[in-house]
Order: structure tokens, then sequence, then C-alpha cells
């Protein structure tokens, strides 16, 4: 990765060109205009970046629901969790 002046790190980037019917151009044309977007290339690595995300977090789920049962997760359970959340929280600040 090249490193500049100021010390900004940025990742090396490659070209992926790709083809797409009229209707879903506009529609990435239409996303970059409203969501704020400064090109399509924004907008679709920040699809790939969701993607990647979501396959995380079902790949956590599916290993949660095949793991054993540790305890319950009752009132007190969450209340605990939401105290140690709240005590990090604390000292980080």
């Amino acid at each position: 990765m090249p490193i500049f002046a100021n010390g900004c790190i940025v990742p090396l980037m490659t070209t992926m060109n790709i083809s797409l019917p009229d209707s879903l151009k506009e529609f990435v044309d239409h996303q970059v205009t409203t969501a704020g977007y400064g090109t399509s290339s924004e907008y679709v690595r920040e699809l790939i970046r969701r993607d990647q995300d979501r396959l995380k977090l079902r790949g956590l789920l599916l290993d949660g629901a095949q793991s054993r049962p540790t305890g319950f997760g009752d009132a007190d359970y969450f209340a605990s969790l939401r105290a140690t959340i709240k005590k990090r929280i604390a000292v980080n600040q």
C-alpha cells in the first residue's frame, strides 16, 4: 500500500468493468445522485462491503446456532451485559 507524505495509507485499487442493462444503470445513477455517493464505484464498493458484513453476520449466527447452550438469556443476563458495556464505555471516555 502506498504511504503518502501526510501518513495516509491508500489501498491499491484494481479496475473491474461490469455490464448493466439500462434500467440498472439508471438505478445506480439515481442512487449516486440521491444517496450522496461521489461515483458509481463508491456505490458499488459500499454494496460489496454490506454483502461482506451480511455474510460475516450469517456465519456468526450459524456458528451460534450450532453451539451448545451455555445458559439462559433471561433479564438478569441482559442486565449483566448492559452493565459490562457501560463499564467499558466509562473506561474508554
